[in-house]
């Protein structure tokens, strides 16, 4: 890649982000990514730590987002957490003033961290139990990587999301460095492979399952939906952990699937 490539390209990708992204990517910083890197580092051993950085960094993301998108804050906005789990986002989303609803088709993971969320649905996100056009803001985080058809998924979440509203996907991406999740790096040499290579070292098999919790998708695959779903217009795509100043990595193909590590899609439901 020639010096000129690459300065284009940053120059794209900063100066040409869309109103939608603007709000966000005054947050994106270096000091941002390496903070959340550090408490990432937490997910298995001290769980609530990884996940009350993933919770204020995600109603940060989809305020800043909705924001740009429509000029309104999420104060008594109708938010969907497709695969919310035990309910971690919602004391930081009922802070913002949203009214915050999870829905999460596994009993033992809605119950996992002994929390009670007021409006926690169990149901799939393959036929999610809402009405049409029924929510202003549906959002899934780190889910789409653990569903056998994300794209179904995918589409159901633009279902039920209001004309006009937002749908934001975001998902970790196969070949980033953190794609086995807790099986990696040994995930780059195949999925069953790192799998079975965890279960002997641990003594038990991984909490992701390749093939049956956790499948192979990248941002090529995202993306190529994205533009093609007649139920919603993309109206941003960026790496979700990086500063701004790395967005660029999105608009290169191979290069995005291993260094880009989460891709985010928002969207402006029909």
């Amino acid at each position: 890649m020639t010096p000129r490539l690459v300065f284009l390209l940053v120059r794209t990708g900063i100066r040409g982000r869309s109103a939608v992204t603007q709000l966000f990517a005054q947050r994106a910083t270096l000091q941002r990514s390496v903070g959340l890197l550090r408490d990432f580092g937490h997910e298995q051993t001290a769980p609530d730590v990884f996940y009350g950085a993933l919770a204020r960094d995600s109603v940060e993301l989809v305020g800043d987002l909705y924001r740009g998108l429509t000029g309104e804050t999420l104060h008594e906005r109708v938010v969907l957490d497709v695969g919310g789990g035990p309910g971690y986002f919602a004391e930081v989303f009922h802070a913002h003033g949203a009214q915050y609803f999870p829905v999460e088709h596994d009993a033992s993971e809605m119950h996992a961290a002994g929390l009670t969320v007021h409006g926690s649905v169990r149901g799939s996100g393959m036929a999610l139990p809402f009405r049409t056009s029924s929510v202003d803001i549906c959002f899934s985080s780190n889910v789409a990587e653990h569903v056998r058809d994300p794209w179904l998924m995918a589409e159901e979440m633009l279902r039920v999301t209001k004309p006009g509203g937002m749908t934001v996907l975001s998902y970790t991406l196969w070949l980033s460095p953190f794609g086995g999740h807790e099986t990696r790096p040994w995930h780059y040499l195949g999925g069953e492979y790192a799998a079975r290579r965890y279960a002997r070292t641990h003594g038990q098999e991984p909490k992701n399952r390749f093939g049956e919790s956790l499948f192979d998708i990248g941002a090529a695959d995202g993306l190529r939906w994205a533009r093609a779903t007649p139920n919603g217009t993309l109206v941003a795509a960026f790496p979700r952990y990086h500063p701004r100043w790395a967005w660029w990595l999105i608009r290169i193909p191979g290069l995005r699937e291993l260094l880009a590590s989460n891709l985010v899609l928002v969207f402006r439901a029909h």
